[in-house]
């Protein structure tokens, strides 16, 4: 017997406006205020017609003046005018335009690696290299790094805040101890900084587990006293020895990999962490952080972490950033544009031959960009059809573009075979 339906719950909001949620499903249906009631009538008298978020917006922002009813008129048609001032014309070319907008002010980048937001110890790529970075869509930026933020209550906290950023930073052995071969015994002697280790956080029972924890069979690890460990090889060989001393130099006693430095500063909301060095997954299971602003520069990793949606957001805030720290205003929707190609099958592509360039339908615009005979020879032998509905490949065939006036198709109907007809 099927299980019954519950009513799907609802939720007013200090302005009445209600939601509801079907259980499942995705989309939230959502009835209209009053004020919202009155625009859509308005809109309809006045035969013109908005999005609903400019609608929601309109009546938010109105919802408590008691304006008269010709004022509202009056801010409706100034809306309409400027909302038809940002659309574009039926058929443009907002791809090539969208590339144009952001090219050319790219030739006016610089290629240096700046400073980070004043963090003079942590450098990161600004710039035209950084952009060509965002758009290639690298697995791994060249300065990977991160920025962390607080709750209000612990960001007051410097002591809290220091506890954080000791298990971010990823501590080695080399950073909190004097490592020293002695080779008559063949054996490793490491004697632990007690002031670094309080600074770190860590305890001889940790760096005991850390040592045990990673040592290879053969080898003994002995705690001597309060003050040093003695770490044994199990082979009488000097090339044995050397190995695990390099094995021991590098061994993680504490933190995240891939996060080499960890950089706490003091902004005016509380103190923020920048990290040299980025992981995700790993740093959004930290406690005493705020989850909802942990940024990273590394947008695979985004998508790999929070999804498709979350990696086109990063995309669109990086290059808009870049582009921002050098003078050069470029509209956002264009930036939009390009985000949305990267990441409309649902994994983030390249600009190029790898990516989006590579996976065009028509041979002709494909074989234009670059690796042009593979690409004929390739259409050739299994038979593909070019439809020539692009720009470039009706450039090349020497026809007129299907934009603007190239879109309209005119058709003539003889007098006499009208006539005819009826």
């Amino acid at each position: 017997m099927p299980s019954k339906k519950r009513a799907p719950p609802k939720r007013k909001d200090k302005k009445d406006r209600i939601r509801y949620a079907a259980p499942g499903a995705d989309k939230v249906i959502r009835e209209q205020t009053p004020c919202e009631r009155q625009l859509r009538g308005m809109l309809e008298a006045m035969n013109e017609r908005l999005p609903d978020q400019i609608v929601w917006k309109v009546a938010d922002k109105i919802h408590d003046m008691n304006l008269k009813e010709k004022t509202i008129r009056k801010i409706l048609e100034a809306t309409v005018q400027r909302f038809r001032l940002h659309t574009i014309d039926p058929t443009e070319s907002a791809g090539i335009i969208a590339a144009q907008s952001i090219g050319e002010p790219g030739t006016q980048m610089t290629m240096r690696t700046f400073h980070y937001a004043g963090v003079a110890e942590i450098n990161v790529t600004l710039g035209l290299p950084r952009l060509i970075e965002i758009v290639d869509a690298r697995r791994v930026p060249s300065t990977p790094m991160m920025e962390i933020h607080f709750p209000r209550e612990v960001a007051a906290s410097v002591e809290e805040v220091q506890r954080v950023v000791s298990e971010i930073e990823l501590t080695k052995l080399l950073d909190i101890a004097d490592i020293e071969t002695d080779i008559t015994n063949m054996q490793i002697i490491v004697h632990p900084d007690k002031q670094k280790l309080r600074a770190k956080n860590i305890t001889m029972d940790d760096m005991e587990k850390a040592l045990s924890k990673k040592s290879r069979v053969k080898n003994e690890v002995e705690r001597v006293g309060e003050d040093k460990f003695v770490i044994k090889s199990g082979e009488l060989s000097y090339k044995r020895l050397q190995q695990l001393l390099e094995l021991t130099k590098n061994l993680k006693i504490k933190g995240i990999e891939g996060i080499q430095r960890a950089i706490l500063r003091k902004e005016p909301e509380g103190y923020v962490v920048y990290t040299e060095g980025s992981n995700l997954a790993r740093v959004l299971q930290i406690k005493n952080i705020d989850h909802s602003r942990v940024m990273t520069n590394n947008i695979l990793e985004i998508n790999d972490v929070l999804g498709i949606e979350a990696a086109r957001g990063a995309i669109i805030r990086e290059a808009h950033r870049t582009l921002s720290e050098q003078g050069l205003l470029v509209d956002i929707r264009h930036i939009m544009l390009v985000a949305d190609m990267m990441t409309s099958d649902g994994d983030v592509k390249a600009i190029g031959r790898h990516g989006i360039s590579g996976r065009k339908s028509s041979v002709l615009a494909r074989a234009a960009f670059e690796i042009t005979t593979n690409h004929l020879l390739r259409a050739g032998i299994i038979g593909e059809e070019d439809h020539l509905g692009g720009v470039a490949e009706n450039i090349i065939v020497g026809q007129p573009v299907t934009l603007g006036t190239g879109a309209v198709n005119l058709v003539y109907w003889p007098k006499k075979e009208r006539d005819k007809a009826k």
